[in-house]
C-alpha cells in the first residue's frame, strides 16, 4: 500500500510538471489558465457552469447552479485555492452569491473546500451518512497528501452541516432540488441532487477517467447505477470527472467499463494474493482497451481492493 501511495504522488507529480498543469511551486497560486470553467445556458430559470481543476488538483469537476436568489455549488474541491476560484468565478459570471455547497461523498475532492466555503460565509451540507464518513477519511489523506500540498490544503478539518438523513427535496437559490441519499460504491454513502432532469452523481460517474475503486466495490458500484438508472430519471448525469452528457450513455459507458474490469480480473484470478505480475497484467490490459482514459494510476489502488474483495467471497464460500 506505501509503494502505491508513492506511485500515487510521482503521478500527481509528473501531472504537476506538464504543460496543462501547474508545479509543486506554483499550487498555491493556482493561476486561472491552468483551470477551466464553462457556463451552460437553459431556458429555465436556472443555467449551469461547470469550473474543472487541474491536473493537480485531479481534475475535479464543482458545478454551479444559478437560481433566482443565488448559487449552488455542487462539491467543493480538492484544493483550498480552487474552492475559492470556482466561488469567485460563478459569482463573477452570474453576478449572484454562492448559497450553499453540497458535498456529495466523502472523498477530500469533495470536501476539502468546506473549511473555505465556511469561512466566506457559504453554507456547506452533506447527508448524516456522508458526514460520519469523513473524519477518517480526512486523517488517511491527509497523511498522504498535506506535507505534498502544503499550505494549499485545508490546515484542519471543518465538517459540512447535516442536512439529509434520507432522501427528500429541498428549496435553495430559489430552486427546487432532490437529494437522493444512496449506499455505497466509490465511497461508503453518497448523495445525488437532481434538478429538472439533471443529475449530478460526483465520482459514480467519470467520463474518460478511470475509477477510483480503493473499497473494491466494483459489484455495488454497478448496483447503484442501475438504481440511478431505475429512480432517477435524468436526461442528463454531470460527472465527477469528465463532461457532461445524456444519461444512458454515461451510465451505459461506466458499466461497461467496471464489467471489464470485472472480467479482466477474472482472466487473471489465481485465487491467491495479488503479484506484481497480476496487477501488473490487469492494469495494462485496461488502459490497452480504454487507452484514452485520465488517471491510469488510480487503478494501482483499485486493481489490489478489487482483488482482495473476490479472495474474501471464495473464503466466505468456504467457511
Amino acid at each position: 500500500m506505501f509503494l502505491k501511495l508513492i506511485a500515487l504522488i510521482f503521478f500527481i507529480l509528473l501531472s504537476a510538471c506538464s504543460p496543462d498543469a501547474p508545479n509543486k511551486s506554483s499550487a498555491a497560486e493556482k493561476p486561472a489558465s491552468a483551470n477551466t470553467h464553462k457556463k451552460i445556458e437553459y431556458h429555465n430559470d436556472y443555467q449551469i457552469g461547470v469550473y474543472t481543476s487541474s491536473a493537480w488538483g485531479f481534475n475535479t469537476n464543482s458545478y454551479w447552479i444559478e437560481g433566482p436568489d443565488g448559487v449552488v455549488l455542487i462539491d467543493t474541491q480538492f484544493l483550498p485555492s480552487a474552492a475559492n476560484e470556482a466561488v469567485d468565478i460563478a459569482e463573477s459570471v452570474t453576478g449572484k452569491k454562492v448559497v450553499l455547497a453540497i458535498v456529495l461523498h466523502a472523498n477530500p475532492d469533495k470536501f476539502n473546500g468546506t473549511a473555505t466555503l465556511k469561512a466566506r460565509g457559504i453554507k456547506v451540507v452533506s447527508s448524516k451518512q456522508v458526514v460520519a464518513l469523513i473524519p477518517q477519511v480526512d486523517k488517511k489523506r491527509r497523511e498522504w497528501f498535506y506535507d505534498r500540498y502544503k499550505p494549499d490544503y485545508p490546515e484542519k478539518l471543518v465538517l459540512p452541516d447535516v442536512m439529509w438523513d434520507k432522501t427528500q427535496e429541498f428549496d435553495a437559490a430559489g430552486l427546487h432540488f432532490k437529494a437522493y441519499v444512496i449506499r455505497g460504491a466509490v465511497s461508503d454513502a453518497h448523495v445525488l441532487i437532481s434538478l429538472d432532469g439533471h443529475l449530478f452523481v460526483g465520482d459514480l460517474v467519470a467520463n474518460k477517467y478511470h475509477a477510483w475503486l480503493e473499497l473494491g466495490k466494483s459489484k455495488q458500484w454497478l448496483e447503484r447505477l442501475e438504481e440511478i438508472r431505475r429512480f432517477a430519471h435524468a436526461n442528463v448525469i454531470h460527472p465527477g470527472r469528465g463532461y457532461a452528457m445524456a444519461s444512458e450513455t454515461l451510465l451505459t459507458q461506466q458499466e461497461d467499463y467496471l464489467k471489464f474490469i470485472n472480467k479482466t480480473l477474472t482472466d487473471f484470478y489465481t485465487g491467491g494474493k495479488i503479484t506484481e505480475e497480476d496487477e501488473k497484467g490487469v492494469i495494462d490490459a485496461i488502459v490497452k482497451q480504454y487507452p484514452d482514459y485520465g488517471f491510469a494510476v488510480f487503478l494501482n489502488m483499485g486493481i489490489p481492493a478489487e482483488w482482495e474483495q473476490k479472495r474474501a467471497k471464495d473464503h466466505e464460500k468456504i467457511m
